[in-house]
């Protein structure tokens, strides 16, 4: 009997070291499967969309990085809505992440998901565009001088018509109405080219940033202005719209109409290589890194600069002909 019993003790530790074996292995598998301990920092970020090639290498550059450093990424796509940017926002308040970075649809109406993100103690970071809300409601901006872009293309069209003599026509293809990037690029290119009284922007009308739109608006503004001379749309997607818009008009883009835009996606360099865009300034998506340093910088206690701006260039067609086959977008 008492052999009997000494077994059954035996039978019933073993069977307990086994059974907490086997919890400690969940445990450790349900960590590793979120990436870490407890100590990981989690990054909930909100993406515009994917209007363009420019948002999806923006995309592909933030769901890179953040494994890269060792973050985990909880992402989130609006499909270009602000109500569901706000809407992830405030979920990633309730799932309490470490920070909030989003790139903004439009300008305006984020003062009440950034105070509650601030009650929260949850530090947010813009990635790409701006907000007009008070600053202090977020911690650090990181993106391109949308203004500059505009003045880059802006003093293309004056050095290149500088000698003019007839009125030049031009038509701008904008941005998302609202959007950080269509404000600043419509007022960095206005400003430079009226200051030529023969420069005539003759129509104006927004693209939304998307091949589609850009194509269907430059069909409508071509029945209507037989005469363009020259086209800048505030990205490549819808001067590559507008371009197949103007070749099925019967033109030649590049040369019947000049054609210069932002971005300087593949797509959009490929166009300038081969002659049908004449200049592109450059708006690189590649904000990944960036951001990832800037998200450890915070969770380290350390104050990131406020205002990062990103390094860019510009493009001629011979330029982009030689930087296509490196280029990483």
């Amino acid at each position: 009997m008492l052999r009997k019993l000494v077994a059954l003790s035996a039978a019933a530790v073993l069977a307990t070291a086994l059974s907490s074996c086997g919890a400690a292995n969940n445990s450790g598998g349900s960590t590793s499967a979120s990436g870490g301990g407890s100590d990981k920092i989690t990054l909930g970020f909100s993406q515009v969309g994917s209007e363009s090639g420019w948002r999806e290498a923006n995309t592909k550059s933030i769901k890179e990085s953040a494994p890269a450093a060792g973050i985990d990424l909880k992402f989130s796509d609006a499909q270009q809505k602000q109500e569901n940017q706000i809407a992830a926002i405030r979920s990633y308040i309730q799932q309490k992440v470490d920070v909030i970075a989003f790139s903004p649809v439009v300008v305006t109406g984020w003062d009440a998901v950034l105070k509650e993100a601030q009650a929260a103690k949850i530090p947010v970071v813009l990635t790409d565009r701006a907000v007009d809300s008070d600053p202090s409601l977020y911690v650090s901006f990181i993106g391109s001088d949308f203004v500059k872009e505009g003045q880059e293309v802006g003093q293309w069209v004056l050095d290149n018509y500088k000698d003019a003599s007839a009125p030049v026509n031009i038509v701008e293809l904008e941005g998302t109405v609202g959007a950080a990037p269509a404000i600043d690029r419509k007022k960095g290119f206005d400003d430079l080219v009226k200051t030529n009284p023969n420069l005539k922007i003759i129509a104006s009308q927004s693209g939304d940033f998307t091949r589609a739109k850009g194509k269907e608006v430059m069909q409508a503004i071509l029945k209507a202005n037989p005469k363009i001379d020259l086209l800048f749309a505030h990205n490549d997607d819808m001067g590559i719209g507008a371009m197949q818009a103007i070749e099925e008009a019967g033109k030649k883009p590049g040369t019947d109409i000049k054609i210069v835009t932002i971005d300087a996606v593949h797509d959009g360099m490929q166009a300038l290589a081969d002659g049908k865009f004449n200049f592109i300034a450059e708006c690189s998506p590649l904000l990944g890194p960036q951001l990832m340093d800037i998200v450890k910088q915070i969770k380290s206690g350390q104050t990131p600069e406020k205002r990062i701006i990103t390094k860019e260039t510009t493009f001629t067609q011979q330029q982009a002909a030689e930087a296509l086959p490196n280029r990483k977008y």
